[in-house]
């Protein structure tokens, strides 16, 4: 189910959250359980079945890890093991296993026949949070979920469960015994589901919008100055898109009395691709960081090492994202980025002014996002070589002027609120005048409802990951 549609905002939502509110406190939980699965097999009952399997089987396999470490009992690292196994595997076979044949299937000299399954709705997210779960409860950061309705609410709890954000378990765990619904809560939802609404439709998806009919210009009717511009369109939307959908997932998750950490912190106001990724996705960032990194040893290790350690976090981020080989080219250049970051270009970017920084950082971020954006390689070459004027007549043409005039708003409206100038400017005027901000708010969700009315539909860029 699309969180942007109006069936999600004047249905389900109110009527979920009505029947929250007078259900008995003892049996809220189990409530949002049914509330999460209706959510996930609106959009794909079959998978239903998958999930309930995927959640019977951690539940399972926890309960053991944590029984065998209260009685001091050997084989929690061999429980372990087979739960990240049977997750990867599950995961592999769903997202990796048709790319993983196409590629044999280009080298050798017969071919195999790819599986033609659909991939599951928030199958990376939810199998995240599974590892970190299982995870949790062997290092004794939780205790093992001995209620196997409180896990399943973990697992499925309809706000983070198709594109996050990634929530651990031990923080997770303490909100499940009580959570209430306070004034305070509701007061922060309400403007984080409307900002986040207003974030995917009225800009996201008009950036959108210009960014495809850029990118369906043929390669010799494409200017350098129009290839930019792409990318700039696609790199705003994105983040609104992103964004947004983390905004109305927190948000929502406080209506029911949750807390999650935030998502995004304004990544476009970094100046460099450390910065930049401590702000951006921070809750992937966040679990790499804890289930990858540091296991791996992290920065206390040898020079090589960690420049291995690096290199293998970055090449799994990029392939988590998706089965293409783009995407590994995508974290690979992240990785090697970063790697010079810390041991090369450290001491010169110090010297530098900042909005020099901000500006070295923005064009390594966007070509990235080229990167990303396009799985076919040959279109992927084309656009990169168009970006530095290989294969294209000029720079700037009737085209790139006629794109500028018809998305000039647009854009000023993405730059402005990708900053927290205008944020701020919301928090005061809250504190001083609060009816202010309230009509503004009303005045942001009437927009978006027409949109909605008017527009086509269009998921999140998140849901295919």
């Amino acid at each position: 189910m699309n969180l942007s549609t109006l069936f999600f905002v004047f249905a389900f939502l109110p009527v979920s959250l009505i029947l929250y509110l007078v259900c008995p406190r003892v049996c809220k939980n189990a409530l949002l359980v049914l509330i999460s699965f209706v959510f996930y097999a609106w959009g794909s009952p079959v998978y239903l079945l998958l999930l309930l399997l995927v959640t019977v089987f951690n539940y399972c396999v926890g309960l053991d890890i944590g029984n065998c470490a209260e009685l001091g009992q050997r084989g929690t690292k061999f429980l372990l093991v087979i739960g990240v196994l049977f997750n990867l595997l599950l995961l592999g076979f769903y997202k990796y296993a048709a790319f993983a044949i196409e590629t044999l299937n280009a080298i050798l000299p017969f071919t195999l026949n790819a599986p033609s399954a659909a991939l599951p709705l928030g199958i990376s997210f939810f199998t995240f949070q599974n590892l970190s779960y299982l995870s949790d409860v062997y290092h004794r950061r939780a205790p093992a979920q001995k209620n196997p309705l409180d896990f399943c609410l973990y697992v499925s709890f309809f706000p983070k469960m198709i594109s996050g954000p990634i929530v651990e378990y031990a923080q997770f765990e303490p909100q499940l015994k009580s959570h209430p619904v306070t004034l305070y809560k509701v007061s922060e939802a309400v403007p984080m589901l409307v900002l986040g609404l207003a974030k995917k439709v009225l800009l996201a998806d008009n950036l959108g919008a210009a960014f495809q009919s850029i990118s369906a210009l043929s390669s010799g009717s494409l200017s350098g100055g129009s290839a930019w511009l792409g990318a700039i369109c696609y790199s705003l939307q994105l983040y609104f898109d992103f964004s947004g959908y983390s905004d109305m997932a927190i948000g929502m998750a406080k209506l029911f009395g949750f807390d999650f950490d935030a998502n995004f912190d304004h990544p476009y106001l970094s100046a460099s691709l450390t910065e930049f990724w401590r702000r951006w996705h921070m809750t992937l960032s966040g679990w790499f960081r804890e289930y990858v990194y540091i296991p791996l040893g992290g920065n206390r290790v040898s020079m090589p090492r960690h420049i291995l350690n690096l290199l293998i976090v970055w090449v799994l981020t990029g392939f988590w994202h998706g089965a293409a080989w783009n995407f590994i080219l995508w974290g690979l250049y992240y990785g090697i980025l970063l790697i010079l970051e810390k041991y090369i270009f450290a001491p010169l970017l110090k010297k530098l002014p900042k909005a020099a920084r901000h500006i070295y950082t923005m064009l390594l971020v966007m070509f990235g996002w080229v990167l990303f954006s396009n799985t076919d390689f040959g279109s992927m070459r084309t656009y990169v070589g168009t970006l530095f004027g290989i294969g294209t007549k000029g720079f700037l043409d009737l085209a790139f002027f006629y794109y500028i005039r018809n998305n000039l708003i647009i854009l000023i409206m993405g730059v402005l609120c990708a900053i927290p100038l205008i944020r701020n400017y919301i928090v005061r005027c809250s504190r001083k005048k609060p009816e202010v901000t309230s009509a503004v708010l009303l005045l942001l969700g009437i927009l978006s409802i027409a949109f909605l009315v008017y527009g086509t539909y269009n998921p999140f860029l998140y849901f295919r990951f």
